[in-house]
């Protein structure tokens, strides 16, 4: 279950990350954050984004052409 949701939907690289980080940066270690996203290479991003900055991405789906991704901050 999720600590907080970001609507990143319609945006496109590198918004979604950009939001990310920076919701990220106003949660506790150990909170999760759900991102739905709907630019195709948030895929390939936000699995980037968790390798290089210590955060683990617990899920990733797609349903309806919305990407969701369950972060949980390191």
């Amino acid at each position: 279950m999720a600590d907080r949701t970001l609507d990143a939907r319609g945006l496109i690289c590198p918004l979604p990350i950009l939001k990310t980080r920076k919701t990220l940066e106003e949660m506790n270690q150990g909170q999760v954050l759900l991102v739905e996203a709907t630019d195709p290479a948030s895929v390939i991003d936000f699995a980037a984004f968790c390798r290089q900055t210590g955060n683990a991405l617990l899920t990733q789906s797609t349903h309806d052409d919305v990407y969701r991704f369950e972060i949980r901050r390191g």
